[in-house]
């Protein structure tokens, strides 16, 4: 029988990952498992994963960027607890996390780390919707994870396939 104690909710609050978040709540709810709600701010920089372009806090960014650190990690959890913890009600086995980096490495360490059983994640983010085959984060989880990885697309969003002659 499957059981899952630490469930993993990988978010950039793009639509996929906000229905993600649901399937994630409703299964940490049926196993009683723990969810971590996980966040990793993005970079425009391949190689700089330090310097972030999003959850800056008022007046720290230098032309739209930032260096990660605590006041960033203060602003993304904010904007974790507004966008997830209302839709938690009575549920109360979860934690928030940021942390800086490329995202599928993080992701996977914060996994390892935490012994999480089951990472859920949205099929698309918001950085290249129109681009899934420009390798994607939720390939590399899926790929390199020690644990199951569960990708959820909005139902709404139809891809179609380039015809090719």
């Amino acid at each position: 029988m499957i059981a899952y104690t630490n469930i993993l909710f990988c978010t950039d609050f793009s639509e996929d990952a906000n229905i993600a978040f649901l399937h994630a709540l409703n299964l940490a709810k049926k196993y009683g498992a723990k969810l971590h709600i996980l966040h990793v701010p993005h970079s425009p920089y391949q190689y700089t994963k330090q310097v972030i372009d999003e959850d800056l806090p008022p007046g720290k960014a230098t032309e739209g960027e930032a260096f990660f650190d605590q006041e960033v990690i203060d602003e993304a959890k904010n904007k974790l607890k507004s966008s997830y913890k209302g839709k938690m009600q009575d549920f109360t086995a979860y934690e928030f996390a940021v942390v800086s980096g490329a995202p599928d490495v993080e992701i996977i360490r914060y996994a390892k780390k935490n012994a999480i059983d089951l990472i859920v994640m949205g099929a698309l983010g918001k950085s290249d919707p129109d681009a899934p085959h420009r390798g994607s984060t939720v390939a590399s989880v899926s790929k390199y994870a020690h644990c199951h990885v569960m990708a959820i697309k909005n139902p709404l969003k139809q891809f179609t396939l380039p015809i090719r002659g």
